[in-house]
């Protein structure tokens, strides 16, 4: 009986970990689906729109709204929370697809990680050079704190966090609209409507 028990934990600790997904291989994952959608005889349109898939699948919106909200988050009530979500959800994902969807197969080789603690890691890789642009450096800040469930929480390209870049913006809304949230509703409707 002691054996099988012991035989039982041992399958257990196996298993549960054989499901967890390194983050390197998550972010190389990622942008190799990416980069077959963009490669694709598809319109535009068609590409956005599975682009969009991908990036609900893959990263965590949530997370990167409420950082990007940064200290305003505290004076919302869960409603204005709730349609703050909504808005940037839309806003983030017409950002994200169209810029993407302007390249032609970029290719990105993950080259190393760098585990910051068990809720974080930065996946290091770079946009590999064309004749139309130079090598480019691109940071995933993955977060990993349900490691069968990597969510990409930034990207810092070239040393600029594109969260804190998004944070700054959104600060300068409120801050010159009196810390007024509907301003931001409004910046963030008016994006991706257009």
């Amino acid at each position: 009986m002691k054996k099988l028990l012991i035989l039982l934990f041992l399958l257990n600790l196996l298993t549960s970990n054989s499901h967890s997904i390194e983050p390197d291989v998550f972010v190389q994952s990622t942008v190799n689906r990416a980069s077959g959608i963009l490669s694709k005889d598809i319109s535009k349109e068609e590409k956005i729109n599975q682009l969009k898939v991908i990036a609900k699948e893959t990263v965590d919106i949530r997370g990167v709204g409420f950082y990007s909200l940064g200290s305003a988050r505290k004076n919302l009530d869960d409603n204005q929370k709730n349609k703050y979500l909504k808005f940037f959800e839309d806003y983030f994902l017409k950002s994200f697809s169209s810029r993407l969807s302007e390249y032609s197969n970029p290719k990105i080789d993950v080259q190393d990680k760098d585990v910051l603690n068990k809720n974080y890691t930065i996946v290091k890789s770079v946009l590999v050079a064309t004749s139309d642009r130079p090598e480019i450096k691109i940071d995933w800040r993955i977060y990993t704190k349900n490691p069968d469930n990597p969510l990409i929480r930034d990207l810092i390209i070239e040393g600029l966090s594109l969260a804190r870049t998004q944070k700054e913006e959104f600060a300068s809304i409120l801050n010159s609209n009196d810390g007024d949230i509907n301003a931001l509703y409004e910046a963030l409707e008016k994006f991706a409507n257009n």
